[in-house]
């Protein structure tokens, strides 16, 4: 997939290894998600985990893993994109970038591609925050499969101030919007 262009941990600042100079007077960037192959936690690929959680928590409730799998999947469009994208954004405004899904006048696209999720906890007495694995791409959009820069992004956490974040897409949204400023940032910082 081309060649590393960043690599970040929640402790350090990020800086793009390779020009990105082409993406200089872009109004529009697109995006697109995906979660071909993800892991999650110690379950191994996404589907065991689905499989694994829903036949647990129907056990133990029937009919709650059927919500389980529901709100699972429904996640990524109703909170983990949605966080990526605001928080991306309040760093390209800044060079007057918007990304957004589906932007038809974007020549680039910027491939989210998750590729471990752990999710955490939070029981009230005790907590372990979600952390996301990515890998990022950027892409002529009319010719995808042209990587023209690629970028890892590991262990990033996320939890929210406060610990009120009982919901697992909670925080995994949080790991998400973390990742979506991390990237913003550093995309400012080499096109400025």
């Amino acid at each position: 997939m081309g060649g590393i262009l960043l690599i970040a941990t929640a402790a350090n600042a990020q800086k793009w290894n390779k020009e990105i100079s082409f993406m200089k007077g872009q109004k529009d960037l697109n995006i697109q998600y995906s979660f071909d192959k993800m892991v999650v936690g110690n379950a191994g690929l996404e589907a065991d985990y689905i499989s694994s959680k829903k036949a647990d928590y129907n056990k133990k409730e029937p009919g709650k893993g059927d919500k389980f799998e529901q709100s699972w999947k429904s996640a990524p469009a109703n909170t983990y994109e949605p966080k990526f994208e605001e928080l991306i954004n309040k760093q390209l405004n800044d060079i007057g970038i918007s990304a957004a899904q589906n932007a038809k006048n974007a020549k680039y696209t910027l491939i989210v591609h998750t590729t471990f999720i752990e999710p955490g906890f939070n029981v009230g007495v005790m907590k372990k925050p979600a952390y996301c694995d990515f890998e990022l791409s950027l892409v002529e959009t009319a010719n995808p499969s042209v990587v023209l820069s690629s970028a890892i992004l590991k262990n990033i956490p996320g939890s929210q101030m406060g610990g009120f974040d009982f919901d697992a897409s909670a925080r995994i949204g949080e790991s998400y919007g973390k990742a979506g400023k991390m990237t913003g940032k550093s995309m400012v910082k080499a096109l400025k």
